[in-house]
């Protein structure tokens, strides 16, 4: 009987650094705070984390066709 593999990639946490966030997007790291509209969260201790649903909401934007405006972006950095 054939068998089949299935690659599953899973991410069990919410806050990603830069470097798994880039790679969840498909972006290299260099280009991930060029490219990607979702400013990184300042968690305690001073380490900065991409939350997975902000670059999932970044990513439908894309599909949709929307993009973000300069008030936008300027709207979500000031929190």
């Amino acid at each position: 009987m054939p068998s089949a593999t299935l690659n599953l990639r899973l991410s069990p946490r919410r806050m990603l650094s830069a470097r798994e966030a880039a790679e969840y997007v498909g972006l290299p790291v260099k280009r991930l705070p060029v490219d990607c509209r979702v400013p990184p969260i300042a968690m305690p201790g001073g380490k900065q984390l991409y939350d997975i649903r902000d670059l999932d909401s970044w990513i439908d934007s894309l599909k949709d066709g929307r993009r973000d405006d300069d008030d936008d972006i300027l709207e979500r950095l000031s929190g």
